[in-house]
Protein backbone atom coordinates (compact mmCIF):
# COMPACT_ATOMS: atom_id res chain seq x y z
CA UNK A 1 0.00 0.00 0.00
CA UNK A 2 2.40 2.53 1.04
CA UNK A 3 4.55 1.69 -2.10
CA UNK A 4 1.65 2.08 -4.63
CA UNK A 5 -1.41 4.57 -2.52
CA UNK A 6 1.03 7.73 -3.81
CA UNK A 7 0.21 7.12 -7.69
CA UNK A 8 -3.46 6.86 -6.80
CA UNK A 9 -3.70 9.95 -4.61
CA UNK A 10 -1.54 11.73 -7.29
CA UNK A 11 -3.46 10.40 -10.29
CA UNK A 12 -6.66 10.78 -8.95
CA UNK A 13 -8.05 14.59 -9.39
CA UNK A 14 -11.28 14.28 -11.28
CA UNK A 15 -13.01 16.82 -8.42
CA UNK A 16 -16.22 14.08 -8.55
CA UNK A 17 -14.10 11.18 -7.25
CA UNK A 18 -12.71 10.17 -3.82
CA UNK A 19 -10.25 7.31 -2.77
CA UNK A 20 -11.67 5.11 -0.23
CA UNK A 21 -8.63 3.23 1.53
CA UNK A 22 -10.02 0.23 3.12
CA UNK A 23 -7.92 -1.05 6.08
CA UNK A 24 -9.11 -4.81 6.34
CA UNK A 25 -8.22 -5.31 9.71
CA UNK A 26 -4.30 -4.80 9.74
CA UNK A 27 -1.86 -5.67 12.57
CA UNK A 28 1.30 -3.28 11.40
CA UNK A 29 0.50 0.75 11.25
CA UNK A 30 -1.19 0.93 8.14
CA UNK A 31 -4.19 2.80 10.11
CA UNK A 32 -1.25 5.50 11.47
CA UNK A 33 0.35 5.94 8.09
CA UNK A 34 -2.98 6.62 6.48
CA UNK A 35 -4.06 9.31 9.28
CA UNK A 36 -0.64 10.79 8.89
CA UNK A 37 -1.28 11.57 4.63
CA UNK A 38 -4.90 12.77 5.31
CA UNK A 39 -3.38 16.21 5.85
CA UNK A 40 -0.80 16.23 2.68
CA UNK A 41 -2.07 18.10 -0.25
CA UNK A 42 -2.49 15.22 -2.66
CA UNK A 43 -4.41 13.54 -0.21
CA UNK A 44 -7.08 16.23 0.03
CA UNK A 45 -7.06 16.52 -3.88
CA UNK A 46 -7.79 12.73 -4.51
CA UNK A 47 -10.44 13.24 -1.38
CA UNK A 48 -9.07 10.67 0.95
CA UNK A 49 -11.17 8.43 3.56
CA UNK A 50 -10.51 5.96 5.79
CA UNK A 51 -12.82 3.21 6.53
CA UNK A 52 -10.74 0.63 8.87
CA UNK A 53 -12.34 -2.93 9.81
CA UNK A 54 -11.67 -4.69 13.40
CA UNK A 55 -10.59 -7.89 11.56
CA UNK A 56 -10.06 -8.93 8.33
CA UNK A 57 -12.61 -10.00 6.17
CA UNK A 58 -11.04 -11.37 3.52
CA UNK A 59 -11.11 -10.20 -0.37
CA UNK A 60 -14.62 -10.26 -1.11
CA UNK A 61 -16.56 -9.19 2.46
CA UNK A 62 -14.11 -6.37 3.14
CA UNK A 63 -14.97 -5.04 -0.52
CA UNK A 64 -18.65 -6.05 0.41
CA UNK A 65 -18.77 -3.98 3.40
CA UNK A 66 -16.57 -1.04 2.18
CA UNK A 67 -19.03 -0.24 -0.57
CA UNK A 68 -22.06 -0.17 1.75
CA UNK A 69 -20.14 2.86 2.84
CA UNK A 70 -19.92 4.59 -0.41
CA UNK A 71 -22.08 6.74 -2.10
CA UNK A 72 -21.76 7.13 -5.67
CA UNK A 73 -22.64 5.84 -9.38
CA UNK A 74 -19.64 4.10 -9.93
CA UNK A 75 -16.76 2.44 -7.65
CA UNK A 76 -13.18 1.09 -8.60
CA UNK A 77 -12.01 -1.77 -7.07
CA UNK A 78 -8.61 -1.54 -6.69
CA UNK A 79 -6.11 -4.15 -5.24
CA UNK A 80 -3.22 -2.49 -2.92
CA UNK A 81 -0.53 -3.32 -5.19
CA UNK A 82 -1.38 -1.39 -8.86
CA UNK A 83 0.01 1.48 -9.84
CA UNK A 84 -2.38 3.88 -11.93
CA UNK A 85 -1.36 6.08 -14.46
CA UNK A 86 -2.16 9.60 -15.09
CA UNK A 87 -5.52 9.59 -16.84
CA UNK A 88 -6.33 6.06 -15.66
CA UNK A 89 -10.34 6.56 -14.30
CA UNK A 90 -11.04 8.90 -17.30
CA UNK A 91 -11.24 6.67 -20.58
CA UNK A 92 -13.46 4.07 -18.51
CA UNK A 93 -15.56 6.33 -16.76
CA UNK A 94 -16.42 8.57 -19.95
CA UNK A 95 -17.30 5.25 -22.19
CA UNK A 96 -19.41 3.51 -19.33
CA UNK A 97 -21.10 6.90 -18.90
CA UNK A 98 -21.67 7.17 -22.28
CA UNK A 99 -22.79 3.18 -22.59
CA UNK A 100 -25.65 2.30 -19.99
CA UNK A 101 -25.34 -0.88 -20.88
CA UNK A 102 -22.09 -1.71 -19.40
CA UNK A 103 -22.21 -2.86 -16.14
CA UNK A 104 -18.27 -3.49 -15.41
CA UNK A 105 -15.05 -2.98 -17.58
CA UNK A 106 -11.36 -3.01 -16.95
CA UNK A 107 -8.21 -1.22 -17.84
CA UNK A 108 -5.05 -3.11 -19.45
CA UNK A 109 -3.42 -4.59 -16.75
CA UNK A 110 0.81 -4.70 -16.86
CA UNK A 111 3.48 -6.17 -15.03
CA UNK A 112 4.69 -4.17 -12.51
CA UNK A 113 7.84 -5.93 -12.51
CA UNK A 114 8.37 -5.96 -16.16
CA UNK A 115 7.71 -1.78 -16.12
CA UNK A 116 10.75 -1.50 -13.90
CA UNK A 117 13.02 -3.59 -15.99
CA UNK A 118 12.22 -1.85 -18.87
CA UNK A 119 13.13 1.13 -17.77
CA UNK A 120 16.12 0.21 -16.44
CA UNK A 121 17.08 -1.55 -20.32
CA UNK A 122 14.57 0.17 -23.15
CA UNK A 123 14.93 -3.54 -24.80
CA UNK A 124 13.58 -5.48 -22.28
CA UNK A 125 9.93 -6.44 -23.10
CA UNK A 126 6.53 -4.91 -21.00
CA UNK A 127 4.54 -8.09 -20.30
CA UNK A 128 0.91 -8.42 -19.60
CA UNK A 129 0.15 -9.27 -15.68
CA UNK A 130 -1.47 -12.51 -15.28
CA UNK A 131 -4.47 -11.18 -13.31
CA UNK A 132 -6.43 -9.36 -15.91
CA UNK A 133 -4.37 -8.82 -18.82
CA UNK A 134 -6.52 -7.14 -21.82
CA UNK A 135 -9.63 -8.59 -20.21
CA UNK A 136 -10.55 -12.49 -19.11
CA UNK A 137 -13.01 -14.90 -20.46
CA UNK A 138 -13.45 -18.32 -19.26
CA UNK A 139 -13.31 -22.08 -21.60
CA UNK A 140 -15.94 -24.31 -21.74
CA UNK A 141 -14.53 -26.08 -18.98
CA UNK A 142 -14.43 -22.98 -16.21
CA UNK A 143 -10.74 -22.05 -17.03
CA UNK A 144 -10.33 -18.52 -16.71
CA UNK A 145 -7.66 -16.82 -19.44
CA UNK A 146 -7.32 -13.54 -20.85
CA UNK A 147 -6.16 -11.67 -23.87
CA UNK A 148 -2.37 -11.89 -22.77
CA UNK A 149 -2.53 -14.60 -20.86
CA UNK A 150 -3.12 -18.39 -21.26
CA UNK A 151 -2.38 -20.49 -18.34
CA UNK A 152 0.48 -19.86 -17.37
CA UNK A 153 2.27 -17.89 -20.34
CA UNK A 154 1.72 -14.43 -20.31
CA UNK A 155 2.55 -12.18 -23.74
CA UNK A 156 4.40 -9.24 -23.84
CA UNK A 157 2.50 -5.79 -24.95
CA UNK A 158 3.33 -4.58 -28.30
CA UNK A 159 -0.05 -3.13 -28.61
CA UNK A 160 -1.79 -6.07 -30.56
CA UNK A 161 -5.23 -5.55 -28.16
CA UNK A 162 -5.20 -2.27 -27.46
CA UNK A 163 -8.68 -2.41 -28.58
CA UNK A 164 -11.94 -2.22 -26.57
CA UNK A 165 -13.49 -5.39 -26.69
CA UNK A 166 -16.13 -7.27 -24.52
CA UNK A 167 -15.05 -9.75 -22.46
CA UNK A 168 -16.60 -12.44 -19.85
CA UNK A 169 -14.76 -11.11 -16.75
CA UNK A 170 -12.91 -7.72 -16.06
CA UNK A 171 -9.64 -7.97 -13.46
CA UNK A 172 -10.36 -7.50 -9.37
CA UNK A 173 -7.11 -6.10 -9.51
CA UNK A 174 -9.01 -2.87 -11.08
CA UNK A 175 -12.29 -3.49 -11.50
CA UNK A 176 -14.95 -0.66 -12.43
CA UNK A 177 -18.57 -1.13 -11.79
CA UNK A 178 -21.65 0.79 -11.25
CA UNK A 179 -22.56 0.49 -7.64
CA UNK A 180 -26.13 -0.22 -8.18
CA UNK A 181 -25.79 -3.01 -10.29
CA UNK A 182 -23.03 -4.37 -8.01
CA UNK A 183 -25.14 -4.07 -4.85
CA UNK A 184 -28.48 -5.59 -7.21
CA UNK A 185 -26.69 -8.29 -8.00
CA UNK A 186 -25.25 -9.36 -4.74
CA UNK A 187 -21.46 -7.99 -4.82
CA UNK A 188 -18.89 -10.37 -4.14
CA UNK A 189 -19.41 -13.83 -2.64
CA UNK A 190 -17.74 -13.85 0.38
CA UNK A 191 -18.16 -17.19 1.53
CA UNK A 192 -14.68 -17.34 -1.67
CA UNK A 193 -13.13 -15.63 1.18
CA UNK A 194 -10.41 -14.94 -1.73
CA UNK A 195 -9.65 -15.92 -5.93
CA UNK A 196 -12.33 -16.34 -8.56
CA UNK A 197 -15.17 -14.20 -6.74
CA UNK A 198 -14.62 -11.41 -9.13
CA UNK A 199 -15.34 -14.24 -12.00
CA UNK A 200 -18.24 -15.50 -10.24
CA UNK A 201 -19.64 -11.76 -10.25
CA UNK A 202 -18.79 -11.19 -13.45
CA UNK A 203 -20.80 -14.66 -14.47
CA UNK A 204 -24.17 -12.88 -12.88
CA UNK A 205 -23.68 -10.20 -14.78
CA UNK A 206 -23.07 -11.53 -18.24
CA UNK A 207 -26.37 -14.01 -17.34
CA UNK A 208 -28.47 -11.05 -16.74
CA UNK A 209 -27.53 -9.60 -20.27
CA UNK A 210 -24.71 -7.03 -18.68
CA UNK A 211 -21.93 -6.26 -21.04
CA UNK A 212 -18.37 -5.89 -19.75
CA UNK A 213 -15.16 -4.69 -21.30
CA UNK A 214 -12.24 -4.34 -21.52
CA UNK A 215 -10.92 -0.65 -22.35
CA UNK A 216 -7.36 -0.55 -22.95
CA UNK A 217 -6.83 3.35 -22.97
CA UNK A 218 -6.76 3.08 -19.32
CA UNK A 219 -3.46 1.23 -18.09
CA UNK A 220 -2.25 0.38 -14.50
CA UNK A 221 0.56 -1.76 -13.54
CA UNK A 222 0.12 -4.75 -11.14
CA UNK A 223 3.05 -6.05 -9.00
CA UNK A 224 0.62 -9.24 -8.37
CA UNK A 225 0.90 -11.96 -5.65
CA UNK A 226 0.48 -9.11 -2.72
CA UNK A 227 -1.83 -10.90 -0.93
CA UNK A 228 -0.75 -14.38 -2.01
CA UNK A 229 2.43 -15.36 -3.99
CA UNK A 230 1.19 -17.37 -6.98
CA UNK A 231 3.55 -20.27 -5.76
CA UNK A 232 1.67 -20.39 -2.69
CA UNK A 233 -0.31 -23.49 -1.72
CA UNK A 234 -3.65 -21.77 -0.17
CA UNK A 235 -3.41 -19.47 -3.26
CA UNK A 236 -3.74 -23.48 -5.16
CA UNK A 237 -6.63 -24.01 -2.72
CA UNK A 238 -8.69 -21.72 -3.37
CA UNK A 239 -8.51 -21.40 -7.07
CA UNK A 240 -9.70 -25.02 -7.44
CA UNK A 241 -11.86 -24.62 -5.22
CA UNK A 242 -13.89 -21.42 -6.06
CA UNK A 243 -13.73 -21.83 -9.26
CA UNK A 244 -15.80 -25.63 -8.90
CA UNK A 245 -18.25 -23.74 -6.63
CA UNK A 246 -18.25 -20.98 -9.56
CA UNK A 247 -19.16 -23.22 -11.69
CA UNK A 248 -21.70 -25.42 -9.72
CA UNK A 249 -23.57 -21.64 -8.74
CA UNK A 250 -24.27 -20.53 -12.69
CA UNK A 251 -24.06 -23.40 -14.90
CA UNK A 252 -26.90 -25.14 -16.39
CA UNK A 253 -27.86 -28.50 -15.46
CA UNK A 254 -27.32 -30.13 -18.93
CA UNK A 255 -23.86 -28.84 -19.23
CA UNK A 256 -23.00 -28.93 -15.34
CA UNK A 257 -22.97 -33.05 -15.62
CA UNK A 258 -20.44 -32.65 -18.60
CA UNK A 259 -17.89 -30.25 -17.18
CA UNK A 260 -18.27 -31.71 -13.43
CA UNK A 261 -17.09 -35.20 -15.27
CA UNK A 262 -14.39 -33.49 -17.35
CA UNK A 263 -13.18 -31.50 -14.22
CA UNK A 264 -12.63 -34.94 -12.07
CA UNK A 265 -10.28 -35.83 -14.49
CA UNK A 266 -8.05 -33.15 -15.33
CA UNK A 267 -8.45 -31.56 -11.69
CA UNK A 268 -6.79 -35.28 -10.30
CA UNK A 269 -4.23 -35.25 -13.33
CA UNK A 270 -3.61 -31.37 -12.03
CA UNK A 271 -2.53 -33.08 -8.39
CA UNK A 272 -0.67 -36.45 -9.89
CA UNK A 273 1.70 -33.75 -12.10
CA UNK A 274 1.82 -31.67 -8.51
CA UNK A 275 3.12 -34.80 -6.70
CA UNK A 276 5.36 -36.13 -8.96
CA UNK A 277 6.70 -32.84 -9.98
CA UNK A 278 7.99 -32.76 -5.99
CA UNK A 279 4.73 -30.13 -5.08
CA UNK A 280 3.36 -32.37 -2.08
CA UNK A 281 1.73 -29.26 -0.89
CA UNK A 282 0.30 -28.37 -3.50
CA UNK A 283 -1.14 -31.81 -4.66
CA UNK A 284 -2.74 -31.40 -0.86
CA UNK A 285 -4.35 -28.51 -1.52
CA UNK A 286 -6.20 -29.45 -4.94
CA UNK A 287 -7.47 -33.04 -3.03
CA UNK A 288 -8.65 -31.09 -0.33
CA UNK A 289 -9.95 -28.05 -2.58
CA UNK A 290 -12.06 -31.31 -4.26
CA UNK A 291 -13.45 -32.15 -0.79
CA UNK A 292 -14.21 -29.17 0.59
CA UNK A 293 -16.05 -28.43 -2.62
CA UNK A 294 -18.17 -31.39 -2.17
CA UNK A 295 -18.91 -30.11 1.34
CA UNK A 296 -19.86 -26.76 0.73
CA UNK A 297 -21.81 -27.19 -2.54
CA UNK A 298 -24.87 -28.11 -0.79
CA UNK A 299 -24.64 -24.58 0.68
CA UNK A 300 -24.82 -22.67 -2.42
CA UNK A 301 -27.72 -24.74 -3.85
CA UNK A 302 -30.22 -21.89 -2.78
CA UNK A 303 -27.93 -19.15 -4.90
CA UNK A 304 -27.62 -21.28 -7.63
CA UNK A 305 -31.42 -21.56 -8.61
CA UNK A 306 -31.50 -18.03 -8.14
CA UNK A 307 -28.65 -17.37 -10.56
CA UNK A 308 -29.96 -19.97 -12.66
CA UNK A 309 -34.00 -18.24 -12.41
CA UNK A 310 -32.87 -14.42 -12.63
CA UNK A 311 -30.26 -15.62 -15.88
CA UNK A 312 -31.63 -13.98 -18.98
CA UNK A 313 -29.05 -15.74 -20.72
CA UNK A 314 -28.43 -19.12 -18.93
CA UNK A 315 -25.49 -19.97 -21.00
CA UNK A 316 -23.41 -16.91 -22.11
CA UNK A 317 -22.36 -16.31 -25.06
CA UNK A 318 -19.16 -14.96 -24.14
CA UNK A 319 -18.21 -18.01 -23.07
CA UNK A 320 -15.46 -19.30 -24.84
CA UNK A 321 -16.45 -22.63 -27.46
CA UNK A 322 -13.45 -24.33 -26.32
CA UNK A 323 -10.73 -26.24 -24.20
CA UNK A 324 -7.84 -24.24 -23.09
CA UNK A 325 -6.16 -26.83 -21.29
CA UNK A 326 -6.63 -28.97 -25.03
CA UNK A 327 -4.96 -25.25 -26.64
CA UNK A 328 -2.30 -25.36 -24.43
CA UNK A 329 -1.09 -28.91 -23.61
CA UNK A 330 -2.20 -29.77 -26.84
CA UNK A 331 -1.86 -27.89 -29.65
CA UNK A 332 0.87 -25.84 -28.13
CA UNK A 333 -1.42 -22.73 -28.84
CA UNK A 334 -0.18 -20.01 -25.81
CA UNK A 335 -1.93 -16.84 -27.71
Amino acid sequence: MRQFLPSVLQHTTIPETEVVVVDNGSTDDSVTYLQALLSTPEAKTAHLRIVPFPENYGFAAGYNRAIQAIDSEFVVLLNSDVQVTAGWLEPVLTYMQQHPNVAAAQPKVLAYKSILAHLQDAATPITFEHAGAAGGYIDRLGYPFCRGRVMSYVEDDHGQYDTIAPVFWVSGAAFFIRTAIYNQVGGLDDKFFAHMEEIDLCWRLNSRGYQLLCIPQSTVYHLGGGALAYDNPRKTYLNFRNNLLMIFKNLPQPKLCKVMFWRFILDYMAAFQALITFKPKHFKAIIRARIDYFRMKRDFARIRQENLTLATQPYPDTIADRSIIFDYFIRRKKE
